[in-house]
């Protein structure tokens, strides 16, 4: 039997159980724990690092726990500051390293703290409990770290500025699982659906992503898809898009000309297989072949092709990508394909996707 993977808290749970320490704090109370109740009711409890207060306000810090998830706000402080007033309700600030939305399509409106629904709930129980009808407050979240860990999440690429968001729907984290982790890049469609682009850019990677800018085509229609390139394919058929391009290095889109839609290499392989047999196609010698089929990598494989003289075998296999890709989506959108070299420069480009580059007037080189 494997190790059973440790759960973890939310960073709403954990900003929730700072907020109800720095409350109890303004009322003179010092617990070394706090429990809290999540959205669904159910209550968790969490250690409080450090409590204060003066006057009406009060400040407490909690380390966010991930338990056994990769999760890298683990061993994060939250720092909450409560300010009770007179004016009824509660008011919920974004401070240093709480991102701030600033584009459509999320759970939470333009202009306002990336605190999400789910953590607004728990905040609200806190207030129900030991603040309101008799005063109102203003809560401020802050993550001191926050700005710098939002460049390892998909924040940036979100519309989320100046930090990292307050999430969390049952307060629990479950170490992450496939699942999980492609729920969490599904969030990128809506948001650039909401701001009106109707191509979308969908990159495996960073590779990808380089050589859509050199290409001139817009940060915000970049979509990042990890391996999970058919999965996010759905989610954009799903969302509306009827046009597709799908960039990054040749290691990963070769997969997809093989018909492999997720390409993580303990899923799916055949790189060589499918390179080989193109030069084959193309007329290359058994031994060029054999030569072929021992190399590592792509870019190996690569010299082997330049030295050979079967560039051509880049277009053929992207044009194969265009075909396998439009039939994972049943024909309900067109689906163009750019492999992309190591520093971003194009390797080859397929039939449609000139012609939604044409159509958008993006630029191929």
């Amino acid at each position: 039997m494997g190790k059973v993977l440790r759960e973890g808290y939310t960073t709403g749970a954990t900003a929730t159980v700072a907020m109800k320490a720095a409350v109890l704090a303004i009322k003179g109370e010092f617990p070394k724990q706090v429990t809290v109740l999540s959205p669904q009711r159910t209550e968790i409890t969490l250690p409080v690092q450090s409590a204060s207060a003066e006057n009406n306000i009060g400040t407490a810090t909690v380390l966010k726990d991930a338990g056994d998830d990769l999760d890298c706000t683990n061993g994060t402080p939250i720092v909450v500051t409560v300010e009770l007033t007179d004016k009824s309700g509660m008011e919920l600030r974004a401070g240093k390293g709480v991102g701030t939305v600033t584009r459509p399509g999320l759970q939470v409106q333009v202009g306002r703290p990336a605190i999400n629904p789910g953590p607004q709930i728990m905040l609200r129980y806190v207030h129900e409990e030991l603040i309101a009808p008799a005063h109102g407050c203003i809560v401020t979240i802050s993550i001191p770290k926050g700005e710098e860990l939002a460049k390892q999440t998909l924040n940036p690429a979100l519309g989320v500025v100046g930090g990292i968001s307050v999430l969390g729907t049952t307060g629990i984290v479950k170490p992450m699982s496939e699942d999980a982790y492609k729920r969490s890049l599904a969030p990128q469609v809506p948001v650039v659906w909401a701001s009106g682009i109707r191509t979308a850019t969908l990159c495996p990677g960073r590779i990808g992503e380089h050589a859509a800018q050199i290409m001139g085509i817009p940060k915000e229609s970049i979509i990042e898809t990890s391996n999970y390139i058919g999965y996010m394919m759905e989610q954009c058929v799903a969302k509306g898009f009827e046009k597709m391009l799908l960039i990054g290095h040749m290691g990963k889109l070769v997969k997809v000309a093989s018909g492999s839609f997720h390409t993580y290499n303990r899923n799916s392989d055949g790189r060589m297989e499918t390179m080989a047999a193109y030069a084959a196609m193309n007329g290359a010698a058994p031994a060029i072949v054999r030569e072929i089929m021992e190399c590592n990598t792509t870019d190996g494989a690569a010299l082997i092709i330049a030295r050979e003289g079967y560039d051509m075998i880049y277009g053929q296999m992207a044009e194969r990508a265009q075909v396998r890709a439009e039939r994972y989506i049943f024909g309900k959108a067109r689906v163009g394909i750019v492999f992309a070299g190591m520093d971003g420069t194009v390797q080859a480009v397929s039939s449609r996707a000139k012609e939604i580059l044409e159509e958008e007037k993006w630029n191929i080189h």
